[in-house]
Protein backbone atom coordinates (compact mmCIF):
# COMPACT_ATOMS: atom_id res chain seq x y z
CA UNK A 1 0.00 0.00 0.00
CA UNK A 2 1.50 3.50 -0.99
CA UNK A 3 1.99 6.12 1.97
CA UNK A 4 -0.60 8.69 1.66
CA UNK A 5 0.75 11.82 3.17
CA UNK A 6 -1.47 14.20 5.41
CA UNK A 7 -1.30 17.69 3.70
CA UNK A 8 -2.34 20.74 6.56
CA UNK A 9 -3.36 24.19 6.38
CA UNK A 10 -2.08 24.97 9.56
CA UNK A 11 2.02 26.52 9.48
CA UNK A 12 2.62 26.40 13.42
CA UNK A 13 4.64 23.18 14.16
CA UNK A 14 4.05 21.93 17.69
CA UNK A 15 6.68 18.79 17.04
CA UNK A 16 8.26 17.49 14.54
CA UNK A 17 10.71 14.68 13.75
CA UNK A 18 12.75 13.93 10.98
CA UNK A 19 14.45 10.47 10.41
CA UNK A 20 13.73 9.05 13.37
CA UNK A 21 15.23 5.50 14.42
CA UNK A 22 14.84 3.54 17.70
CA UNK A 23 16.47 0.55 18.53
CA UNK A 24 16.32 -2.09 21.64
CA UNK A 25 19.00 -4.37 22.49
CA UNK A 26 17.51 -7.36 24.24
CA UNK A 27 19.33 -7.72 27.57
CA UNK A 28 21.95 -10.14 27.95
CA UNK A 29 22.15 -10.95 24.08
CA UNK A 30 23.16 -8.85 20.84
CA UNK A 31 19.55 -9.10 19.51
CA UNK A 32 18.70 -5.94 18.33
CA UNK A 33 14.75 -4.31 17.52
CA UNK A 34 14.38 -1.38 15.76
CA UNK A 35 11.26 -0.39 16.69
CA UNK A 36 11.36 2.86 14.83
CA UNK A 37 12.55 2.58 11.10
CA UNK A 38 14.08 6.50 9.63
CA UNK A 39 9.94 8.29 10.41
CA UNK A 40 9.65 11.96 9.97
CA UNK A 41 6.45 13.62 11.04
CA UNK A 42 5.38 17.08 11.60
CA UNK A 43 2.35 17.87 14.47
CA UNK A 44 0.93 21.12 13.98
CA UNK A 45 -1.23 23.31 16.69
CA UNK A 46 -4.70 23.00 16.81
CA UNK A 47 -4.70 19.18 15.65
CA UNK A 48 -5.42 15.88 17.15
CA UNK A 49 -4.17 13.19 15.66
CA UNK A 50 -4.49 9.16 16.29
CA UNK A 51 -1.25 6.87 16.38
CA UNK A 52 -2.59 3.53 14.96
CA UNK A 53 -1.42 0.20 14.48
CA UNK A 54 -0.88 -3.63 15.51
CA UNK A 55 0.80 -4.45 18.64
CA UNK A 56 4.72 -3.96 17.92
CA UNK A 57 4.39 -1.82 15.36
CA UNK A 58 5.95 0.68 16.94
CA UNK A 59 3.01 3.43 17.80
CA UNK A 60 3.80 3.17 21.71
CA UNK A 61 7.45 3.52 21.50
CA UNK A 62 6.62 6.90 19.09
CA UNK A 63 4.20 7.93 22.20
CA UNK A 64 7.22 7.63 24.46
CA UNK A 65 9.82 9.29 22.49
CA UNK A 66 6.97 12.37 21.72
CA UNK A 67 6.94 12.64 25.44
CA UNK A 68 10.52 12.42 26.16
CA UNK A 69 10.23 9.42 28.16
CA UNK A 70 12.75 8.08 25.78
CA UNK A 71 15.33 9.19 23.24
CA UNK A 72 16.14 8.23 19.70
CA UNK A 73 18.53 5.95 18.90
CA UNK A 74 19.37 8.14 15.30
CA UNK A 75 17.48 11.19 14.36
CA UNK A 76 16.15 14.44 15.41
CA UNK A 77 13.07 15.83 17.78
CA UNK A 78 12.01 19.23 18.39
CA UNK A 79 9.55 20.30 20.77
CA UNK A 80 8.52 23.51 20.41
CA UNK A 81 11.35 24.23 18.37
CA UNK A 82 13.74 22.90 21.06
CA UNK A 83 15.83 20.17 19.80
CA UNK A 84 15.35 17.17 22.53
CA UNK A 85 17.32 14.93 20.64
CA UNK A 86 19.99 14.68 22.90
CA UNK A 87 19.17 15.85 26.52
CA UNK A 88 20.10 14.28 29.62
CA UNK A 89 17.22 12.36 32.08
CA UNK A 90 17.11 15.51 34.14
CA UNK A 91 16.74 18.04 31.02
CA UNK A 92 14.05 15.48 29.66
CA UNK A 93 12.28 15.06 32.97
CA UNK A 94 12.24 19.54 32.92
CA UNK A 95 10.76 19.36 29.55
CA UNK A 96 7.59 16.83 30.61
CA UNK A 97 6.93 18.59 33.59
CA UNK A 98 6.80 22.04 31.67
CA UNK A 99 5.23 21.01 27.82
CA UNK A 100 3.93 17.94 28.34
CA UNK A 101 0.60 16.60 29.37
CA UNK A 102 -0.01 12.94 29.51
CA UNK A 103 -3.24 10.81 29.69
CA UNK A 104 -2.91 7.17 30.54
CA UNK A 105 -5.19 3.98 29.45
CA UNK A 106 -4.99 3.23 33.73
CA UNK A 107 -5.22 6.71 34.66
CA UNK A 108 -1.67 6.64 36.54
CA UNK A 109 -3.56 8.44 39.91
CA UNK A 110 -2.16 8.33 42.94
CA UNK A 111 -4.54 6.74 45.39
CA UNK A 112 -3.83 8.24 48.62
CA UNK A 113 -3.91 11.45 47.83
CA UNK A 114 -7.63 13.85 46.80
CA UNK A 115 -8.34 14.40 43.26
CA UNK A 116 -7.85 18.18 44.05
CA UNK A 117 -4.25 16.61 45.58
CA UNK A 118 -2.88 14.62 42.34
CA UNK A 119 -3.64 17.62 40.06
CA UNK A 120 -1.18 19.63 42.13
CA UNK A 121 1.52 17.08 42.24
CA UNK A 122 3.11 18.49 38.82
CA UNK A 123 3.42 21.70 39.88
CA UNK A 124 4.87 20.70 43.00
CA UNK A 125 7.27 19.42 41.74
CA UNK A 126 8.03 22.66 39.62
CA UNK A 127 8.37 24.53 42.46
CA UNK A 128 4.53 26.68 42.19
CA UNK A 129 3.74 28.05 45.37
CA UNK A 130 0.64 26.26 47.52
CA UNK A 131 -1.82 29.08 46.59
CA UNK A 132 -1.25 28.89 42.70
CA UNK A 133 -1.40 25.14 42.88
CA UNK A 134 -4.18 24.74 44.57
CA UNK A 135 -6.13 27.69 42.44
CA UNK A 136 -5.09 26.09 39.07
CA UNK A 137 -6.56 22.43 40.09
CA UNK A 138 -9.56 24.06 41.58
CA UNK A 139 -9.69 25.65 38.26
CA UNK A 140 -9.64 22.47 36.47
CA UNK A 141 -11.53 20.57 38.13
CA UNK A 142 -14.44 22.37 37.49
CA UNK A 143 -13.84 22.64 34.14
CA UNK A 144 -13.98 18.46 33.70
CA UNK A 145 -17.45 18.88 36.27
CA UNK A 146 -15.60 17.26 39.29
CA UNK A 147 -15.73 19.91 41.67
CA UNK A 148 -18.22 17.88 44.25
CA UNK A 149 -15.44 15.13 43.97
CA UNK A 150 -12.36 17.33 44.38
CA UNK A 151 -12.04 15.92 47.93
CA UNK A 152 -12.45 12.31 46.79
CA UNK A 153 -9.67 9.56 46.44
CA UNK A 154 -9.42 7.86 42.62
CA UNK A 155 -10.75 4.47 44.23
CA UNK A 156 -13.85 6.85 45.31
CA UNK A 157 -14.78 7.66 41.62
CA UNK A 158 -15.60 5.39 38.34
CA UNK A 159 -13.68 4.97 35.39
CA UNK A 160 -15.08 8.06 33.47
CA UNK A 161 -14.68 10.22 36.52
CA UNK A 162 -10.69 8.83 37.40
CA UNK A 163 -10.14 9.62 33.19
CA UNK A 164 -11.35 13.19 33.39
CA UNK A 165 -9.20 13.96 36.52
CA UNK A 166 -6.10 12.61 34.46
CA UNK A 167 -7.30 15.06 31.66
CA UNK A 168 -7.56 18.17 34.10
CA UNK A 169 -3.92 16.79 35.77
CA UNK A 170 -2.36 16.73 32.04
CA UNK A 171 -3.55 20.34 31.60
CA UNK A 172 -2.02 21.71 34.51
CA UNK A 173 0.84 22.81 33.67
CA UNK A 174 -0.83 24.01 30.11
CA UNK A 175 1.18 22.03 28.48
CA UNK A 176 2.35 22.28 24.65
CA UNK A 177 0.75 19.07 23.55
CA UNK A 178 -1.26 16.31 25.02
CA UNK A 179 -0.23 12.79 24.78
CA UNK A 180 -3.03 10.32 25.32
CA UNK A 181 -2.42 6.34 25.55
CA UNK A 182 -5.33 4.60 24.81
CA UNK A 183 -7.24 6.93 26.87
CA UNK A 184 -11.06 5.18 26.30
CA UNK A 185 -9.43 1.64 26.54
CA UNK A 186 -10.74 0.92 30.08
CA UNK A 187 -14.52 2.44 29.60
CA UNK A 188 -17.77 2.01 28.09
CA UNK A 189 -18.90 3.16 25.50
CA UNK A 190 -21.09 6.70 27.01
CA UNK A 191 -18.28 7.09 29.21
CA UNK A 192 -15.49 7.15 26.60
CA UNK A 193 -17.75 9.71 24.28
CA UNK A 194 -17.56 11.53 27.16
CA UNK A 195 -14.21 11.82 27.18
CA UNK A 196 -13.46 12.53 23.58
CA UNK A 197 -15.63 15.00 23.94
CA UNK A 198 -12.96 16.54 25.80
CA UNK A 199 -10.39 15.87 23.70
CA UNK A 200 -12.52 17.81 20.90
CA UNK A 201 -13.26 20.81 23.25
CA UNK A 202 -9.43 21.21 23.76
CA UNK A 203 -8.52 20.93 20.31
CA UNK A 204 -11.21 23.17 18.99
CA UNK A 205 -9.10 25.74 21.95
CA UNK A 206 -6.06 25.32 20.05
CA UNK A 207 -4.67 22.35 21.31
CA UNK A 208 -2.71 19.61 19.86
CA UNK A 209 -3.59 16.60 20.69
CA UNK A 210 -2.07 13.20 20.03
CA UNK A 211 -3.29 9.64 21.11
CA UNK A 212 -2.49 6.18 21.07
CA UNK A 213 -5.90 3.80 20.19
CA UNK A 214 -6.36 0.90 18.18
CA UNK A 215 -10.39 1.79 18.22
CA UNK A 216 -11.30 2.90 14.95
CA UNK A 217 -14.19 5.00 16.16
CA UNK A 218 -11.91 7.03 18.22
CA UNK A 219 -9.59 7.60 15.42
CA UNK A 220 -11.67 8.88 12.84
CA UNK A 221 -12.56 11.64 15.67
CA UNK A 222 -9.44 13.11 14.77
CA UNK A 223 -7.80 15.28 12.38
CA UNK A 224 -5.06 12.55 11.24
CA UNK A 225 -4.95 9.14 11.17
CA UNK A 226 -0.78 7.53 11.16
CA UNK A 227 -1.10 4.22 10.63
CA UNK A 228 2.27 2.35 11.32
CA UNK A 229 3.68 -1.46 10.79
CA UNK A 230 6.86 -2.50 11.79
CA UNK A 231 8.48 0.44 12.85
CA UNK A 232 7.17 2.79 9.49
CA UNK A 233 4.55 4.87 8.67
CA UNK A 234 2.32 3.58 5.45
CA UNK A 235 -0.78 5.71 5.87
CA UNK A 236 -0.82 9.60 7.23
CA UNK A 237 -4.34 10.22 6.51
CA UNK A 238 -6.55 13.62 7.58
CA UNK A 239 -10.20 12.61 8.24
CA UNK A 240 -12.04 15.23 6.45
CA UNK A 241 -13.96 16.22 10.27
Amino acid sequence: MPMQIAQSTQTEVIASIQNLVKVYRKPGTSVEVRAIRSVSLDFVEGESVAICGASGSGKSTMLNILGCLDRPTAGEYRLDDTDVSEFDDDKLSEIRGERIGFVFQSFNLIQQLTVLENLEVPLFYQGVPPHVRRERAEKLIERVGLAERADHRPMELSGGQQQRAAIARALINNPVIILADEPTGNLDTATGDMILEIFDELRAEGRTVIMVTHEPEVAQRCDRIVTMRDGKIIEDIRTGI
